[in-house]
């Protein structure tokens, strides 16, 4: 029994890990779309053949969830309006989408794919992308501002899942 539990968990972490590296990866892949100006199709292949789980200059690149890398990147390209309508109302006015950093703005498109159209609890999207910040921007202020934009986005888009329990705010 106890041997049954312990592969459950590490197949659940496992899971886990997949599904960060999902997200990692679609954040580099809108990026990259964005920089060299590449579409869907092809940066989708790219990854998933040169990077996923590739072997790169000795460094064995994250498995990921592919399902889930191909639905945060679809999901990014086909509701991006909306998505960056998001972004820009938890943004201060001064600084629309267009004008902060191309990673977060990767960053929030990826998120708010996953905030829109996943099932993913708003909390686990929040705390899994600020990592994400966390790996992009180490030293920097940007997960706290990661962070605060993103509660704002999650907020908007699943008020009922930041209710209290006995019907007050969180």
């Amino acid at each position: 029994m106890g041997d049954r539990r312990l592969v459950d968990r590490r197949a659940s972490t496992r899971a886990r890990q997949r599904r960060s590296a999902a997200r990692l990866f679609a954040t580099q892949a809108l990026f990259q779309m964005e920089a060299a100006g590449l579409d869907l199709d092809d940066v989708q292949a790219e990854f998933e053949t040169h990077r996923i789980g590739a072997e790169i200059d000795g460094e064995t690149y994250a498995e990921a969830d592919i399902d889930l890398f191909r639905a945060l990147l679809r999901e990014a390209i086909n509701r991006q309006a909306r998505i960056d309508q998001l972004t820009d109302r938890a943004l201060k006015a001064t600084w629309p989408i267009d004008r902060i950093d191309p990673t977060l703005r990767a960053l929030f498109r990826a998120a708010g794919a996953e905030l829109v159209s996943q099932d993913t609890p708003p909390r686990v999207a929040i705390t899994e992308f600020v990592d994400v910040a966390k790996a992009f921007f180490p030293e920097g202020r940007e997960p706290k501002f990661v962070n605060g934009v993103l509660d704002h986005m999650a907020r908007e888009v699943q008020p009922d899942a930041f209710a209290a329990p006995n019907g007050g705010g969180a």
